[in-house]
């Protein structure tokens, strides 16, 4: 019994650890949307990716320099990556300002799906009839929040969409850098690729100097974007991935609460019926890696915020 406890007690601590990671991203979220009409979405996310790249910068490990981060094995594919989350962080942003959070969850929710089809398209995977079932049941799910030809659909839909695509691209790629590359050149190279992206736009578009509530505002999701992935990466110490990765869709729950107390956003029965199918659709397709690979391929610990 003593030698179980500790496990048990390392995993509900890792557990407890995951959900709070998923609630400072939404919370983050929320003030994302709460900047919408107010700054422009490159200055948007131009700031939130300088406040988080303060934070996260603090996180590197000893063994490593930021100065090294440079030096790749494998350069084009962490260029493309980089890449890839410039137009999600974008995307993120734009969805989030312009939609109701639980329609832009239920979008970008469908990552962890669309890796599935990407595994089969790019890396030859054989993909069995329960993660197909997964993939059917997670677009019913969207369909059932987002209703297109019945609801006015926006470029806010298309970017969350386009989120969704990009975190499955760079997750894909993710797999031949992790036990390559440094840590520093993975996320050294994506916060120089967004911060010199969005400040170019940015300032080319017509600078708005921020007052002082939307600096705080600024601030606030920056340090909630990276203190996420910190959380998220000390909880990789006490339980593996497979263990902690369904406390994502806790996000779906944060969504709701947050868009109906703060922006008047309540779903009616049908969107939420969606969100149920959504969230056990991607479940569905965590187990079924557990039981096929002991692990699961979605790793949320290497997430691509702005």
């Amino acid at each position: 019994m003593r030698r179980i406890l500790p496990g048990f007690r390392g995993v509900t601590k890792a557990i407890l650890l995951a959900l709070l990671a998923y609630a400072v991203w939404a919370w983050g979220d929320g003030f994302t949307k709460s900047l919408g009409g107010e700054l422009p979405v490159f200055e948007i996310v131009f700031f939130i990716s300088s406040f988080s790249a303060l934070t996260i910068i603090l996180t590197r490990p000893r063994e490593e320099r930021w100065r090294d981060f440079w030096r790749m094995e494998r350069p084009w594919v962490i260029q493309v990556r980089a890449a890839a989350g410039v137009i999600s962080g974008f995307c993120g942003v734009y969805a989030f300002t312009t939609i109701p959070l639980a329609e832009a969850y239920a979008l970008i929710f469908l990552a962890p799906l669309f890796i599935t089809v990407l595994s089969v398209v790019v890396l030859r995977e054989s993909v069995g009839p329960w993660r197909w079932a997964a993939v059917v049941a997670g677009f019913a799910g969207v369909l059932l929040v987002v209703r297109p030809g019945f609801r006015e659909l926006h470029l806010g839909h298309l970017g969350g969409l386009t989120v969704a695509s990009m975190f499955a691209i760079s997750q894909i790629l993710l797999r031949s850098l992790a036990s390559r590359e440094r840590y520093t050149a993975m996320f050294g190279t994506g916060f120089l690729y967004n911060i010199t992206a969005y400040g170019i736009v940015a300032f080319a578009a017509g600078f708005v100097v921020p007052d002082l509530s939307q600096l705080a505002r600024l601030a606030t999701i920056g340090i909630c974007s990276a203190s996420g992935q910190i959380i998220l990466l000390r909880v990789a110490r006490f339980a593996p991935a497979n263990v902690v990765a369904p406390m994502h869709y806790s996000q779906i729950g944060w969504a709701v609460l947050i868009g109906a107390v703060f922006f008047d956003e309540v779903p009616d029965g049908l969107a939420f019926v969606g969100l149920a199918v959504l969230a056990g659709a991607g479940l569905l397709t965590l187990l079924r890696e557990k039981v096929r690979l002991g692990t699961v391929q979605w790793n949320p610990f290497i997430r691509n915020r702005v």
